[in-house]
């Protein structure tokens, strides 16, 4: 079988430690894509280095090449354990400016792929789809082929906007307690527990949705855009500190042992993570990525060796010590893409789209807008105003707390797969209307948080209980094409590391962990319930903004942003809107802001307020509570919030279309949270 299980492991060298070059930086010369595949080398097994001191901001050079200063750090921090992904630190960022294209995404390698082929006259998808195959590789722990996404696209030429779906679907022989446990007859929950059995894994939609859409609007040759990542995959790259991390707990590695697969690829010999810099080879993800491009999706979906061995890794039971999941070859034979139409609504003088279901994320954003677009929000806003975005207010913060409060309500009652669950009164203006959010801010109160979690609204006869399990983690794409296109991608394996299966070089999803296991709490069905065929509710939030015209109809395009993060990205995408919109901050500003909301997830839901960031003081009095000592924190207490100081780990980006000079130009900003930095062509007003 060509596509069997490779180890893919670099030979365990006693190496140098690793060296303050980051582990992009090509060795001398300009940094060409194949450079960056012979990277650094380091660390066998053993003791962890040190990790690296705080980086200096990342400045980007014209023509989408990379200057010496590293994307991120390998600092662990000790942040909410429900969160996506480990808090990996906050390494402050420049404002970039580009004339024509403009790409950002959450790693610098993957950033590199996407600007040169928009240098090369290449379009957002096209970008897009070459980026997302370097990032199965630079960040397998957050999404990859073995995941889904999901695209916005706008078309300059024809102004159409258009939501593409490749939301993992759930298995056709799957029935409603497939989570829950194991069989009607032997109702125990699945082994080791639900995230981690075959049951979890949905099956992929990211080859599909991005062939759809490159059919639509591609213009390179969709062979040639998986050229970097077969490069880099057959000559080796540089373990980034992201993954590093990501791989780098006992819990963690005790997880990766469970397949042999993963062990081989992830961990040294003796057993210990690969340590960052560490040069990593993947040829059965070469030979995989080779199969796609010469085949297209068909490769990868219709009965072949590449399915045969997904199937087969699915129904692994690993020595009886793992419950398998039951998807088939017909399940990947049969996965469609879909086209959807946006959620767009207006707020102030723009218009805001986002995803529709099968993701809430557009119906939150846009009712978190809603509802605090009943107050002056500008006049709320942040203080001591630096790169990191300033200090916000305590009622900014508190207002946008409380509408995302509200938001979550609704969404964990009425959102699911509409395919399957139609919203209240069939339509999502039911939810978005403007009296309906005026009414819902009417329970906002300026002296005093109110009591969570708080109900839905009242959006008539719908017989459904509240759905409240909380999704996990992604990443993150915004591109800006030289012909005025927009790519806004968010895209994931979901968990970490996703459900820890890997088969031919890449990891599958835990997608379907984002149903609710139980279907009906209570005796009343939730919408977000497991049916086979059906895509689990998501929180991912791609978007696109546009200015309004005198009339009211869709003038230019403005912005575009969206972050990974599970359930808390509906939190950072709203915050980085109304600082971009109401508060007049650049893109990098925006998205650097302290991440702050709330998400009603249970009695007493604290809003978070990350304490990652530099303009956070985490520090606790005597008789005092972990930021007691910090301005917004103490604040936000006063009102009667529980806060949530744990650092945080989003991945924003952002690109905003202004003007400069009479001429215009694109702003970008890449989170300080991660790795990724913003190229194009780039340069100094």
């Amino acid at each position: 079988m060509p596509y069997a299980a490779d180890p893919h492991a670099s030979p365990a060298e006693p190496q140098p430690q690793p060296r303050a070059t980051p582990y992009w930086r090509p060795r001398r010369g300009k940094l060409a894509l194949a450079a960056l595949a012979l990277t650094l080398g380091a660390c066998g097994g053993g003791d962890d280095p040190p990790p690296p001191p705080p980086p200096p901001p990342v400045t980007p050079t014209a023509g989408c090449e990379l200057d010496g200063s590293t994307g991120g750090q390998a600092v662990v921090l000790p942040g909410d354990p429900n969160a996506p992904e480990q808090a990996t630190g906050y390494a402050p960022k420049v404002t970039v400016y580009s004339k024509t294209y403009m790409a950002v995404t959450n790693n610098p390698v993957s950033t590199k792929a996407a600007c040169d082929v928009l240098k090369a006259g290449g379009t957002a998808i096209d970008a897009a789809v070459a980026a997302q195959m370097v990032l199965n590789l630079v960040e397998p722990q957050s999404s990859g082929i073995g995941g889904g996404a999901f695209i916005l696209h706008f078309d300059a030429a024809t102004r159409q906007l258009t939501a593409y779906d490749g939301r993992e679907t759930a298995p056709a022989a799957a029935d409603e307690n497939y989570l829950r446990w194991k069989s009607a007859s032997d109702q125990t929950t699945p082994l080791p527990n639900p995230q981690r059995s075959g049951r979890s894994i949905g099956t992929p939609g990211t080859l599909r949705v991005l062939e759809m859409a490159h059919r639509d609007y591609g213009k390179t040759a969709w062979k040639e855009l998986f050229a970097p990542a077969i490069k880099l995959a057959t000559d080796g790259f540089a373990i980034p500190p992201r993954m590093a991390a990501a791989i780098s707990d006992s819990a963690t590695v005790a997880n990766i042992k469970r397949d042999p697969e993963m062990a081989a690829y992830f961990l040294n010999p003796d057993g210990t993570p690969r340590a960052v810099n560490t040069v990593l080879r993947n040829p059965a993800l070469a030979a995989v990525f080779s199969a796609v491009a010469a085949d297209g999706a068909d490769a990868f979906y219709k009965n072949g060796p590449i399915a045969q061995a997904i199937v087969a890794k699915i129904q692994t039971t690993y020595d009886g010590n793992t419950t398998p999941g039951v998807t088939t070859l017909d399940d990947l034979a049969n996965y469609q893409a879909r086209k959807r139409t946006p959620v767009c609504t207006t707020y102030r003088q723009y218009e805001v789209c986002g995803m529709p279901p099968p993701s809430s994320g557009g119906i939150a954003v846009a009712q978190i807008l809603g509802i605090v677009e009943n107050f002056d929000m500008a006049a709320h806003k942040p203080t001591l105003v630096d790169q990191n975005g300033g200090r916000p207010s305590v009622l900014g913060a508190h207002l946008m707390g409380e509408a995302g409060h509200l938001a979550y309500a609704d969404r964990n009652k009425y959102v699911a797969d509409t395919d399957f669950v139609p919203l209240p009164g069939g339509t999502w203006d039911t939810m978005l209307n403007k009296p309906y959010l005026s009414q819902r801010a009417g329970l906002i109160s300026t002296t005093g948080s109110m009591v969570t979690p708080v109900a839905a609204g009242n959006l008539g006869e719908v017989p459904l209980a509240p759905s409240m399990v909380q999704e996990r983690g992604t990443t993150h794409l915004s591109l800006h094409d030289k012909y005025g296109n927009v790519v806004a991608m968010t895209t994931t394996i979901e968990a970490g590391l996703g459900s820890y299966h890997m088969t031919n070089g890449f990891l599958l999803n835990n997608e379907l962990t984002d149903f609710n296991a139980d279907p009906a709490p209570g005796g009343v069905l939730v919408a977000n319930r497991l049916q086979p065929g059906k895509r689990p509710r998501s929180s991912m939030a791609p978007t696109v903004v546009f200015r309004r015209n005198s009339d009211g109809s869709r003038g230019e395009f403005y912005m575009t942003t969206g972050s990974p993060g599970g359930a808390t990205i509906i939190q950072f995408v709203a915050k980085t809107l109304v600082a971009s919109l109401d508060w007049g901050l650049d893109a990098q500003q925006a998205v650097s802001m302290i991440d702050f909301g709330g998400n009603n997830a249970s009695a007493g839901s604290p809003m978070i307020v990350g304490g990652e960031h530099p303009n956070v003081d985490t520090s606790t009095p005597a008789g005092g509570l972990p930021g007691d000592n910090d301005p917004l924190v103490r604040g936000l207490r006063n009102l009667g919030h529980t806060v949530n100081t744990a650092a945080q780990s989003s991945g924003l980006s952002a690109i905003i279309r202004t003007t400069i000079g009479g001429s215009a130009v694109l702003v970008g900003g890449a989170d300080p949270r991660r790795e990724g930095v913003v190229l194009g062509d780039t340069f100094k007003p």
